[in-house]
């Protein structure tokens, strides 16, 4: 699958199909977008938010949520607001997110099927790693979504001025829910 990929790539440069998508890196509705890395979002979500290349920061990762201060989707907002000019923030979770309920006891179960040994596992616990926490997911979408506002906002390196809100976007109709 990726070898097509490439071969579209090469074709894709070939005929400059890139030209309709260029833009700077400073984002021109001053927006950064924190979301889940889900497939139905890909092109639901800027779709339906009648967004285009160039107008947001969209920053993605499991269940769009922030787990730990430090990580690296706050390392990716701290770059758009001092460094790219945003000014908002929008956390959007969606309906049906695959991170709701995921149970770290599976997750293990599931990379030891897939190889991963004992041994791997208790290194990562010997290096401070809680994967109890680190691989568990959420029980409540709308809360996980306000916990990760309520981090943000609060966040000592975030400035006061920045606006931080919270949604749930339907997963089938793109439609928004502020919370």
């Amino acid at each position: 699958m990726i070898n097509e990929m490439l071969a579209y790539n090469k074709k894709f440069v070939e005929e400059k199909r890139y030209e309709q998508f260029r833009t700077s890196k400073f984002p021109d509705k001053k927006i950064a977008i924190v979301t889940c890395m889900d497939t139905r979002l890909v092109e639901l979500l800027p779709n339906a938010l009648g967004i285009k290349n160039g107008d947001v920061k969209i920053i993605k990762n499991a269940g769009g949520t922030i787990t730990n201060p430090f990580d690296s989707t706050v390392r990716s907002i701290i770059v758009a607001v001092y460094e790219l000019g945003v000014n908002e923030i929008m956390v959007i979770g969606h309906t049906n997110c695959g991170v709701q309920g995921m149970n770290p006891d599976e997750m293990l179960h599931l990379m030891r099927e897939r190889g991963i040994d004992d041994e791997h596992i208790n290194l990562m616990r010997h290096c401070g790693i809680d994967l109890d926490s680190w691989l568990k997911g959420f029980d409540n979408t709308e809360a996980a979504v306000l916990e990760t506002v309520d981090l943000v906002k609060n966040h000592p390196l975030i400035p006061h001025d920045i606006t931080v809100r919270g949604y749930i976007m339907n997963s089938e109709t793109g439609e928004l829910t502020t919370l």
